[in-house]
């Protein structure tokens, strides 16, 4: 049975957490040519929730993302992760796992019942970078009971993880892999680590490792042991210069999601022809650059977002042959989202936040 209405959380523009509202009286969205309707399970938070809401993609913002939390960029017209003005209402949610429950023309109907987690990655038909979107951001995401995506997004899943510790997986786990395949990392190779507490971060420690590699992460001295646990060989606190830790050209790849007054010293600690691949700022997006650096060393600059289905299907097989191992902090209901948020802001803890209906 599906209903008329659902729960849903609708960010009804940039600013503050009262601009997040769970509302049970959301039309149930109806899944067009080539879509299924998917009843969702849980849905986990990501930075991308925030910095939306906030409207942190906005070329005017210049702070971490802590900072522009507290001084939201309310009137900002390039607010999306693209540069374009954002469109409001929205539901929220690219990390989602649920059962298809209804199809539309062109989709068998043999796919009704199938458990599946969401490839959040909009892509065009001719492959390219133009146009490419994101559930949740260019349509409606999983901070609701249903979603409609395209077909092709709703990857089938054979696993015994609970629907909360799979929502964790897509996009931190799709973007730490994208990371790790754009920057080429090969086994023997030494991969720094940035913000390796965090949801991407711990991601790319555990499939770093898979890859053979030597893992050193930079996080929080109370967050050490987490992140060892999953698979890191050296760990630095994050307050300490890298340089001094590790000494100059010392690694082969820095993946980076701080961002932030430390960038020089991660291109100082990469070997002549090292990796630095980023996909997040949360310590600031503005970056002291030396072009000699840069070219004297031979470096490459890695800007990682769009992932390739490829990727994802590599991500898909990990998670069933029970090699990644799913790191939960929290879990709030719906109606939670403004807690669930202000935990996330808080970082307290090691682990993702997944929000259940």
């Amino acid at each position: 049975m599906i209903p008329r209405t659902m729960k849903a959380v609708l960010l009804k523009g940039h600013g503050g957490l009262e601009q997040l509202e769970c509302r049970s009286d959301v039309p149930v969205p109806t899944p067009a040519a080539g879509e299924v309707l998917i009843r969702v399970g849980a849905a986990a938070v990501n930075n991308t929730d925030v910095n939306t809401r906030i409207g942190w993609y906005s070329k005017s913002v210049a702070t971490a993302t802590g900072e522009a939390a507290m001084q939201t960029a309310s009137d900002a017209k390039d607010g999306g992760w693209a540069g374009n003005p954002f469109v409001f209402p929205r539901i929220q949610g690219t990390d989602v796992c649920g059962r298809i429950v209804a199809v539309g023309a062109g989709v068998v109907e043999a796919r009704i019942g199938e458990r599946v987690l969401i490839d959040p990655v909009l892509r065009p038909a001719d492959g390219s970078l133009e146009n490419v979107g994101y559930v949740g951001l260019e349509c409606d995401g999983g901070f609701a009971e249903f979603v409609t995506v395209p077909a092709g997004n709703a990857s089938r899943i054979e696993s015994t993880m609970t629907d909360v510790e799979l929502a964790s997986f897509p996009c931190a786990y799709g973007t730490a892999e994208n990371l790790l395949t754009r920057a080429h990392v090969v086994e023997g190779e030494s991969v720094l680590v940035t913000g390796a507490s965090g949801g991407v971060g711990s991601a790319v420690v555990q499939l770093a490792r898979l890859r053979g590699a030597r893992v050193v992460a930079v996080t929080t001295r109370d967050k050490g042991p987490d992140v060892r646990a999953l698979g890191a060989q050296q760990v630095i606190e994050r307050d300490m210069n890298v340089v001094e830790a590790l000494g100059r050209e010392s690694v082969d790849v820095v993946v980076d999601v701080v961002g932030g007054a430390g960038f020089g010293g991660l291109l100082d600690v990469l070997k002549r022809g090292g990796r630095y691949a980023v996909a997040g700022a949360i310590a600031g997006p503005v970056v002291p650059l030396d072009l000699r650096t840069l070219y004297l060393k031979d470096l490459s600059l890695l800007g990682c977002t769009v992932t390739s289905p490829a990727v994802f299907a590599r991500l898909v097989d990990l998670i069933q042959t029970g090699a990644l191992q799913p790191v939960i902090r929290a879990v709030y209901p719906f109606a939670d989202i403004a807690l669930a948020q202000s935990d996330f802001l808080g970082k307290a803890q090691t682990g993702k936040i997944v929000l259940v209906p």
